[in-house]
């Protein structure tokens, strides 16, 4: 009987250490910023869902684009009515893959991750350095890129060309705890 006793109690810690196979990030933050010489325009998206496959290093991204915030309430309205047409193409989803993820390394790691991003109707292929650090089972994942306005099919009025940035820096952080299924 103390066997059984010892063996069951063995099994029931073991099932309990064990890693979790995927992590989530429910509030998720995604921003950018857009630098003309008319006016700067920053926005900042604080719900972004994010999950992370750690058995084979895939990621899958999802944000509404109505959520970011804006620091003018019009400029909010321009994005999502003018630009993002939000109503029409209401989120953005990035589905890849974390080259060579070691979701056992302690510490911080950088890495690539490789995927498909889908915007404003449109799919492009990206490739995004990412920092990775994993402290006590939970991991953060960071990075900034560029992109072009133009690769995503957004109409700018040639009137307001000047107040909008060609280019636009993108900013994010990821903070995950494991997921239960």
């Amino acid at each position: 009987m103390t066997k059984f006793l010892l063996a069951l109690f063995l099994i029931i810690n073991f099932s309990y250490a064990q890693e979790p196979k995927k992590v989530i990030a429910r509030q998720g933050q995604v921003s950018f910023f857009s630098y003309t010489s008319v006016e700067n325009i920053k926005a900042e998206n604080n719900q972004v869902l994010s999950i992370i496959n750690l058995e084979d290093g895939s990621i899958a991204i999802s944000m509404l684009m109505n959520t970011f915030v804006f620091e003018k309430a019009l400029m909010k309205e321009h994005f999502n009515e003018s630009y993002i047409e939000s109503d029409i193409y209401p989120k953005a989803t990035f589905e890849g893959n974390i080259l060579g993820f070691d979701a056992a390394l302690e510490g911080e790691q950088t890495k690539i991750i490789k995927g498909i991003f889908s915007m404003h109707g449109v799919t492009k292929e990206l490739e995004i350095k990412t920092k990775i650090e994993k402290s006590q089972g939970k991991y953060i994942l960071s990075g900034t890129f560029e992109t072009l306005v133009k690769y995503y099919n957004i109409n700018i009025p040639p009137l307001l060309a000047g107040n909008i940035a060609k280019s636009i820096s993108i900013n994010f952080r990821f903070e995950y705890q494991p997921y239960e299924n």
